[in-house]
């Protein structure tokens, strides 16, 4: 019983904001609110797409970083 929001309580929550908020910035809150839901749920499923596509890395790269950076400044190195 406690879990459970009713008809009375959803309009006493909204009564409570009229008073608090009033009339003309009830509308631009419910538009921030919805946007920024909207925002949310939009960079959460690119996110899953970008996991779900996300390329695969070469372990024995994780494994050897200073061969990748070695050549970099070997190369540095003869052009000065």
């Amino acid at each position: 019983m406690l879990g459970r929001i009713g008809p009375v309580e959803l309009i006493l929550v909204f009564a409570i904001a009229l008073i608090i908020f009033g009339p003309k910035k009830l509308p631009e809150i419910g538009k921030a609110i919805g946007s920024a839901i909207r925002n949310f749920k939009q960079q959460s499923n690119s996110l899953a797409q970008d996991s779900d596509s996300a390329p695969t890395t070469d372990v024995a790269q994780l494994e050897q970083p200073e061969a990748a950076t070695g050549a970099v400044r070997e190369t540095a190195k003869t052009d000065e």
